[in-house]
């Protein structure tokens, strides 16, 4: 793939949620090794692409900058609170690792969206865990305050069996709060996402100041103590047969959903499948029918 392609089709993907790329931002998700100062030139010599104020987009769409800025002052308070809601999360039993997820981990927040966590868990108490994240949310909901625990993994799971654009973007723009050492395994295990975007590395967006240490809060030696282990033995379970069917009672069953003792993967809303759509439909306006066509083949391999 030529550089020329590659940044159309970076650009692509990023527009297709109304965000222009930062050059630094441009490099880390271009899917083709390239320097800096060669984007940078690429760049500035090709019409299909402009600039502004320092953002990298498709020609015809300068809108965006000032939407990215919008939204960006926007996310700013919701993320500062997004941060210290997750350390709660992390201070909570059988937690292991904390990760914000989604749009805010990049500030394009859009109204009324939630503060998207990724958990991981302790095996064999993945749904002990999520009833805690779940009812601490529901808690925080009176305030106004929407925390979505949408996807847990135990240490047993950490490999992400999806490999596609769209799994390795979220994995690298998610944000660790708590567990760092947990989050290097996540990261190392699922090092398939330098293949797809091998200017990625492996720190992540440099947004929050993870804490210099992993000390837990009481609740979780208290809960996990060996009595509470065995407790624990008995409600796991009965806890995850009660939750699966609330949330199939609920939302039904998606194809994007994934529900087992090691995995809790409720994307209802099909976001994978939707930015396929419409990455596909930029593709091909930009007359890139032949990148479209492999991309929908390489979905439909991993779907």
């Amino acid at each position: 793939m030529s550089l020329e392609t590659a940044i159309l089709e970076t650009l692509a993907y990023s527009d297709i949620f109304d965000y222009p790329l930062k050059i630094d931002e441009l490099h880390r998700y271009l899917v083709v090794p390239a320097s800096k100062d060669r984007i940078l030139q690429c760049a500035a010599s090709f019409d299909r692409v402009a600039s502004c104020e320092g953002y990298y987009f498709l020609a015809g769409r300068a809108e965006v900058v000032d939407l990215r800025k919008i939204r960006a002052s926007a996310s700013q308070k919701i993320y500062e609170r997004a941060v210290f809601y997750g350390r709660i999360l992390g201070s909570l039993p059988f937690v292991r690792m904390v990760a914000l997820t989604g749009s805010l981990t990049v500030m394009n927040l859009s109204k009324g969206a939630d503060m998207d966590y990724m958990l991981v868990t302790q095996p064999g108490r993945l749904w002990t865990a999520r009833a805690f994240a779940v009812t601490f949310g529901r808690l925080m909901r009176p305030f106004g305050h929407r925390i979505c625990v949408n996807l847990l993994v135990s240490e047993n799971a950490l490999s992400w069996p999806v490999h596609d654009l769209y799994s390795a973007r979220e994995m690298c723009q998610m944000i660790p709060i708590t567990g760092m050492d947990v989050y290097r395994r996540l990261r190392k295990v699922n090092s398939w996402t330098e293949s797809i975007l091998p200017n990625s590395g492996f720190t992540a967006p440099n947004l929050v100041q993870i804490p210099p240490d992993n000390t837990r809060n009481q609740p979780q030696p208290l809960l996990e103590s060996p009595p509470g282990r065995k407790i624990g033995e008995q409600f796991e379970g009965g806890l995850r047969k009660l939750q699966m069917w609330r949330l199939a009672r609920r939302f039904g069953v998606g194809s994007e959903t994934n529900f087992t003792a090691d995995v809790c993967q409720a994307n209802f809303h099909n976001h994978r499948q939707w930015a396929d759509k419409y990455f596909h439909a930029r593709l091909v306006s930009l007359g890139l029918a032949e990148g479209a066509d492999e991309l929908s083949k390489a979905f439909a391999a991993v779907g």
